[in-house]
């Protein structure tokens, strides 16, 4: 990416929407953000025409079939910001690109704001191309309406959490390579509470780390409000850990924005 010239800045537009600009004309128009969305739109088109059938054999209920769907969607689509959060800083260490930023008028933190609407962007396109899907599943049952809006609600907030993660790992790491294995390598982590016995994630330990893992919380509201037809409010105790992460995650980031440079590692 180009640095951020002074004429842009000082035209009365924030750095960091200068910044957000250039990022998402790199991602949308030179970048990964298409391919990226080709491959999630292709994956949702494959598990809905799947979804689809085992409805039509009486294998799934109607609200089962948009309730997996609405889950596949919201997991991938917030991985996507994901793989665009963990790549912006250190990919750019890698493309010798990072100087000409830093060199820029904007400050360290309006740069990692930047970044993080870019790839807050591929979960906006993401939810976007899942709403079709979704009517199509959940088309004669009254569920489509709510099965969007608590999808976007969960998934904005896996999505920010995760790029407050992906920014912090790609600004302190060494290369592009252990930003990308360290994040996903985390990530992965966050499933092993689903791993536990039935019995152990029915105890009260067992539900606290339910609770406490964003992902596997943000996707039981999802199933709960989808499939078991609760209220929005009803099971809303499972969003205090997707809300505190994104909270935490996106405050982390901004602290370590200030360690930003063309090392990473011990010296960023």
């Amino acid at each position: 990416m180009a640095g951020v010239d002074e004429r842009s800045v000082g035209a009365g537009r924030r750095p960091w929407m200068v910044v957000a600009d250039r990022e998402l004309r790199d991602l949308w128009l030179a970048g990964r953000g298409l391919p990226l969305l080709l491959v999630y739109t292709v994956l949702l088109s494959v598990t809905s025409y799947l979804v689809a059938a085992n409805q039509a054999l009486n294998f799934l209920e109607q609200r089962e079939a948009v309730g997996l769907t609405l889950e596949l969607a919201v997991a991938v689509g917030a991985l996507l910001v994901l793989l665009g959060a963990a790549d912006s800083v250190s990919g750019e260490r890698e493309r010798g690109t990072l100087e000409s930023l830093l060199l820029s008028p904007a400050p360290r933190r309006a740069l990692l704001i930047g970044k993080a609407v870019a790839a807050l962007s591929l979960w906006a396109a993401a939810w976007i191309v899942s709403v079709p899907y979704v009517w199509y599943l959940g088309r004669g049952v009254d569920v489509v309406g709510s099965a969007a809006a608590s999808s976007l609600v969960v998934g904005s907030l896996l999505a920010l959490f995760l790029a407050g993660y992906g920014l912090v790992i790609s600004t302190i790491a060494s290369s592009n390579r252990v930003s990308l294995s360290v994040s996903l390598f985390v990530l992965l982590a966050l499933y092993a509470p689903t791993q536990m016995p039935t019995a152990m994630q029915h105890s009260w330990i067992g539900e606290l780390l339910l609770r406490l893992d964003p992902f596997t919380a943000g996707l039981r509201y999802l199933g709960r409000l989808v499939i078991n037809g609760h209220g929005p409010g009803q099971d809303a105790g499972w969003l205090i850990g997707p809300l505190v992460a994104a909270v935490v995650a996106a405050a982390v980031a901004l602290t370590v924005a200030g360690r930003l440079s063309l090392q990473g590692g011990d010296r960023a």
